[in-house]
């Protein structure tokens, strides 16, 4: 009997390249969705597949219960593990792969896509000339402004190297400090999130959400902020807290809010950040590139493929 793989990444299926091959090379039986996919719909498919190959769905305890004992591995396609319940997982010693270290340099160019987009008002002005208006709004350089970086990951990283080339400050926090990288590249160590908020003019998010991140930045955070500052959010929506940022932006206490990522994806019209002020949303693309989507598929087919085949050249995030 083949082994069955459910396939849920739209960014996978729509991009070209070596990873299709490499998939349909190992004799496995595909069976193609079109996610992120909710609770509901994993539960309607769960029990019937040997391997998930998953995004952002939503794997939780009842999924992974219902998926035993046919379910033998969960590769993801990304880093980021929130949507799965990696305990219930490691409890029943499924083992979830992941692909770290495959899209931060995309990523940190989405960060400052969206900073200079704000900076500049170019999604506005370019938007008023498809209408026929030529609008002219002033804007404001970058050169000499703080980034203030939370979370110093690889992506943190590339975000930090981006702006000295832009000639901005950076300062930076984290719990594991890579004190090599922010002496070779001049980042400033902030002893706690805090003095970011406090002291930066633009505030990038590059940490994983957890229990102890959800919600970071909310009213008390954005208190503590300068007036007009950005934020910039390419890691997951849920760190901030929808209704304050809202509230902030409409005021004025914020200048901007540059995100790739919202709490609700696909959001409804009627989501408070679609009409807020100074903001530019995208829809969740900043890893997707040509570039940076045959490398994560790549690395989480061949996790997929070596796991199964015995092979010990695979990344596995959890423990047991």
């Amino acid at each position: 009997m083949a082994t069955r793989v459910l396939l849920t990444t739209t960014s996978f299926q729509d991009t070209p390249g070596p990873h299709h091959e490499l998939l349909e090379s190992q004799g496995y039986e595909i069976v193609r969705e079109r996610g992120p996919l909710p609770e509901a719909k994993m539960l309607e498919l769960a029990g019937e597949f040997d391997a998930f190959l998953c995004g952002d769905d939503a794997i939780t305890r009842a999924v992974i219960e219902k998926s035993l004992p046919r379910l033998k591995v969960l590769s993801k396609y990304g880093i980021g593990l929130d949507k799965i319940d990696v305990a219930c997982a490691t409890e029943n010693r499924i083992p979830v792969l992941n692909t770290p270290g495959v899209n931060h340099t995309t990523v940190a160019e989405h960060t400052f896509g969206l900073l200079l987009c704000l900076s500049k008002h170019l999604v506005e002005v370019a938007g008023a000339a498809r209408q026929g208006q030529w609008k002219r709004v002033t804007g404001h350089e970058i050169l000499g402004r703080t980034m203030g970086i939370i979370g110093m990951g690889r992506i943190g990283k590339e975000v930090a190297i981006r702006a000295k080339a832009f000639g901005m400050p950076v300062i930076a926090y984290d719990i594991y400090w890579d004190e090599g990288f922010a002496t070779e590249h001049g980042v400033t160590r902030c002893q706690t999130m805090n003095e970011v908020l406090e002291q930066a003019d633009v505030i990038s998010l590059h940490c994983f959400l957890s229990d102890e991140t959800r919600g970071l930045i909310g009213a008390d955070s954005i208190a503590r902020m300068k007036k007009g500052a950005i934020v910039l959010n390419c890691a997951r929506g849920e760190l901030v807290e929808t209704q304050a940022l809202a509230e902030a932006l409409a005021s004025g206490k914020l200048g901007g809010y540059g995100a790739d990522v919202l709490d609700e994806e696909p959001p409804p019209a009627d989501h408070p950040l679609l009409s807020a002020p100074n903001t530019v949303i995208t829809s969740h693309i900043g890893s997707r590139t040509y570039e940076s989507v045959v490398r994560q598929a790549l690395r989480a087919v061949n996790n997929l493929n070596h796991y199964l085949g015995g092979d010990p050249d695979f990344i596995q995030a959890n423990r047991w």
